[in-house]
């Protein structure tokens, strides 16, 4: 079974997270077919605009966390960074339907979409820290940027939940709209953008994400390499074999209650 579908519909493509059963939690290997298909949607004058979304009862999980263990990522270039590489690149419209889970980087992704739809079901959550590392996809930039840092702390610091509501009061989505009606929401959006005219619509994009670009490929640079360096810490180590045994962590570094003087 492939696990990203690719669906061309006149001058949309579709793009689906095809692992249900995983709640389309990502591994190597589907980092690096999504970053393609994006590259690919880039480069083919016949796409206009690219609509993601994903199969079951979730959007994206996140890393799965077994395939992750085996194959973290380094300071430079690997499938994940492939896959930030080429959602910066993108300069065609793209909108994403979120319903279900979307965890980790199941929510950084979505901070490259110019049109975010959450179905009401829809869950976020950046847990990056629960696990002993740091954010991703430039996420500890653009998270701030656009809700600010006290917002962001909560977020990012706490790792907190937030569900579709919350997502819109902070500016993560587009629109909240019902479960039944998400894809229609979605497609009907990149049916509009389809009919725009490509040139200036792909220019209008580039002149958004001008001012930011450089910074969010700094920010990125960044924390693959502060990733790297945290996920093959102890603290992370027992993070992730806690997650696997569902139990609570235990870390080394704990704060010793201080005494008044």
């Amino acid at each position: 079974m492939d696990e990203i579908i690719t669906e061309r519909s006149g001058s949309i493509l579709r793009v689906e997270l095809n692992r249900p059963s995983k709640r389309n939690a990502m591994t190597s290997r589907m980092y690096v077919t999504l970053a393609d298909a994006f590259n690919d949607a880039a480069k083919d004058e016949r796409t206009r605009v690219v609509l993601w979304h994903g199969a079951g009862d979730s959007f994206c999980a996140g890393n799965d966390l077994e395939d992750f263990l085996k194959n973290p990522p380094g300071p430079g270039e690997s499938p994940q960074a492939r896959l930030m590489n080429a959602l910066i690149d993108l300069d065609k419209p793209l909108i994403a339907a979120v319903h279900g889970a979307a965890i980790g980087g199941g929510t950084t992704m979505l901070t490259h979409c110019d049109f975010v739809y959450a179905g009401g079901s829809a869950k976020f959550q950046m847990p990056f820290i629960n696990l002993a590392v740091v954010p991703e996809f430039g996420s500890s930039c653009t998270v701030p940027a656009r809700i600010g840092h006290i917002r962001a702390a909560e977020l990012i610091l706490l790792g907190l939940l937030f569900d579709a509501k919350r997502a819109a009061d902070l500016g993560f989505v587009t629109q909240v709209v019902p479960d039944q009606n998400l894809l229609t929401t979605a497609s009907e959006t990149a049916r509009k953008l389809a009919a725009k005219p490509a040139g200036a619509l792909q220019a209008s994009k580039r002149l958004m994400k001008r001012s930011f670009r450089k910074r969010i490929k700094a920010a990125m640079k960044a924390e693959n390499e502060e990733f790297s360096a945290q996920v093959r810490s102890e603290d992370a180590t027992e993070a992730l074999t806690a997650f696997l045994e569902k139990r609570a962590p235990h870390f080394g570094r704990a704060m010793e209650p201080s005494t008044a003087a």
